[in-house]
């Protein structure tokens, strides 16, 4: 949708109800002076003049209450829940057309805002359909006596509750983004044992999502992780716990679209600023087409259907890289999807000391 035009505006409100003030003083001064020549009555003059000017003010009005009569009616459309309803008038060059636009605008938010509802009910449906019916599964042969309450049934039930856990801490991420309740607690640290540990973490968070996907045949050990710190005393002060969060939706988004026996890469440098930092994950996938670089952030985005997925990888909800971008905007940094000669590379930029919004 194109904005309306700002600047001069010879089409406006004003300009026409100015054009109409003039035109009815002219009608009236031509009449009367066309009455002066011929000598015609005064009175016939005052009839002729007041039915012109009234034919010209209706014919103004209408063009000025017409469109407000169709937004009123969309207006109304859009109060019952028909968010498909657009005014016509965004192409007009007046202050209507400014209105017709923001309505749409409004329309469009709207609608996306309720396919965003209706997309997050049907995907945690989804999401915890999996893991119960799972775990019922084995509380049911336990309970029956159809399998024993051993330590490998208990790791099972167990693997379904983290799969739930993981869920609501994906839920409860997203409503303290909606919120606005995230305080930053930033504090310096040593980049290499930290990344490290993240890393440990993915690899076991993607064995265990592995395990419980549905299959039970399929994992994701085969995705080399790869670690790269430079210089390995590299140190940066950020908020560590929603750093975990960007790296680890990141990783486990490289991880699911690795191609089998794959390499993911955690690139870490020193930013232009004290204790900033640049941070890379590179992965050997498919790689994200240019066109698609600025929704991939998006909330329940899940790339393009027909993009090839690694062994045991479910979907998920579509919320972790837009969790990802939260978290960093919490720090005042950027993160992008960058130029990358194979694969896909996101880039993140934490600004370091004393920059982090409050």
């Amino acid at each position: 949708m194109t904005p309306p035009r700002s600047g001069l505006r010879p089409f406006s409100i004003k300009t026409k109800l100015g054009t109409l003030v003039v035109v009815s003083v002219f009608i009236t001064t031509g009449l009367l002076m066309v009455a002066l020549r011929t000598e015609t009555e005064l009175r016939f003059i005052t009839v002729f003049s007041v039915i012109a000017t009234l034919l010209i003010t209706q014919f103004v009005a209408h063009g000025l209450t017409a469109p407000l009569d169709e937004m009123n009616t969309v207006a109304k459309a859009i109060s019952h829940g028909d968010y498909t309803r657009r005014v016509s008038g965004a192409g007009r060059r007046d202050e209507l057309g400014d209105l017709a636009f923001t309505i749409n605008r409004m329309a469009d938010d709207l609608e996306d805002v309720d396919r965003n509802r209706k997309e997050l009910v049907a995907n945690v449906s989804h999401e915890l359909r999996t893991p119960i019916a799972a775990l019922r599964a084995v509380l049911e042969n336990v309970v029956d006596g159809v399998s024993d309450a051993d330590p490998e049934t208990m790791r099972t039930a167990l693997k379904q509750t983290e799969r739930l856990s993981r869920l609501v801490e994906t839920l409860l991420d997203l409503s303290r983004l909606d919120n606005g309740v995230v305080s930053l607690k930033a504090r310096r640290f040593e980049v290499w044992p930290y990344l490290s540990g993240v890393l440990k973490e993915a690899n076991l968070a993607a064995a265990q999502r592995g395990l419980t996907s549905g299959s039970g045949h399929h994992t994701r050990t085969d995705v080399h992780l790869h670690l790269d710190v430079s210089p390995p005393e590299l140190t940066a002060h950020a908020d560590v716990e929603r750093l975990h969060q960007v790296v680890a939706n990141l990783i486990d988004n490289a991880i699911n679209h690795s191609p089998p026996h794959g390499r993911v890469t955690v690139r870490a440098r020193r930013g232009p600023h004290p204790e900033s930092l640049d941070l890379q994950v590179m992965d050997e996938g498919p790689g994200i087409p240019e066109s698609e670089w600025h929704r991939v952030f998006e909330r329940f985005n899940r790339g393009c259907a027909s993009t090839p997925h690694g062994p045991g990888n479910d979907g998920g909800t579509g919320l972790g890289l837009a969790i990802a971008r939260w978290a960093v905007d919490l720090h005042g940094g950027n993160i992008g999807v960058a130029e990358s000669a194979r694969g896909c590379r996101i880039q993140v930029t934490l600004p370091g000391v004393g920059r982090q919004q409050n």
